[in-house]
């Protein structure tokens, strides 16, 4: 018996959705209009229900169709990954390991893992995928990077988590600000302040989520900023406070007029966490990346 669903169906499953019609499909995959359209048809047949509903030049997905375009978005980039493996293993390479951030300030402390690491392996191609900032799971999940940092791991079946540094999430300011007079800040000495962020929305942030949401604060203005230098340069001008990683801050310290102060009485408590497929851990390449990322806690 022949299989109902192949790898090619769902192929033009997706590629008819890209391009909204049979002829920029066919094209697309190099196959003539009159090919492609006994294809959906037969395949159509095989499962005994329509795909697509024709409405005049145009295709809409059926029921059936949006829940196989779903399943093809899934498992065809698992089928090119494995494929890009197997070939990297015929041909004695280790591979590439795509990196997706879901840390701003993180990316200093990936610097310093990814020197070493490229030393020990030096078959292995490293690409960091910053675009995936608060979107990662899905990018992770989707195949589309192979390993995720993160301070908010999730529960989910087919990652695994594993922490790797504990660090303290602390409010940073002028020497000279009057806060400095205080150990630790509460909520409401923010009411009237600046604060600098980077540009991700308020809910995904500690200093919002975990500080000042929850006591239903609004700081007297926020303003975003995207380089972690420029952020710090502000603060030290005294143009406002930003929240970042005490390890992050003590660096930056050294060349710079900053102070930390801890986030209420017991602070911010984070954890960085590395994210991968379950089952591929035992890749050895990822198993030295986890030792580097372990060993080096800032």
């Amino acid at each position: 018996m022949n299989n109902m669903l192949d790898r090619h169906h769902l192929a033009i499953i997706i590629e008819v959705e890209r391009q909204g019609s049979l002829t920029a499909a066919a094209e697309s995959l190099c196959l003539t209009q009159s090919a492609l359209s006994h294809s959906v048809k037969k395949l159509e047949q095989q499962l005994g229900t329509e795909i697509w509903l024709r409405e005049k030049r145009h295709l809409r997905l059926t029921q059936a169709g949006e829940y196989l375009l779903t399943c093809a978005q899934r498992m065809l980039p698992q089928f090119e990954h494995a494929e890009s493996v197997i070939r990297q293993f015929a041909k004695g390479e280790r591979g590439d390991l795509r990196i997706g951030m879901e840390c701003h300030p993180c990316y200093r402390w990936l610097l310093k893992i990814v020197e070493p690491f490229l030393q020990q392996w030096p078959d292995v191609n490293i690409d960091v995928k910053q675009q995936f900032t608060f979107g990662g799971v899905d990018a992770l999940v989707h195949y589309e990077i192979d390993l995720l940092v993160t301070p908010d791991p999730v529960v989910h079946k087919e990652l695994e988590f594993f922490p790797v540094f504990d660090y303290e999430q602390v409010l940073v300011v002028h020497p000279d600000h009057p806060l400095c007079k205080k150990k630790s800040v509460s909520p409401t000495h923010l009411a009237d302040e600046t604060i600098i962020t980077y540009p991700v929305e308020a809910g995904r942030l500690d200093i919002f989520n975990l500080f000042l949401m929850p006591a239903n604060i609004q700081p007297g203005h926020h303003k975003t900023v995207e380089a972690t230098d420029i952020m710090l340069q502000l603060v030290a001008a005294g143009r406002g406070v930003a929240a970042l990683p005490r390890w992050l801050v003590d660096e930056y310290s050294q060349t710079m007029p900053l102070r930390t102060l801890r986030l209420g009485k017991n602070g911010i408590k984070k954890q960085i966490h590395l994210g991968l497929r379950v089952g591929e851990k035992q890749i050895d390449y990822l198993q030295g990346f986890l030792q580097f990322a372990k060993l080096n806690t800032s």
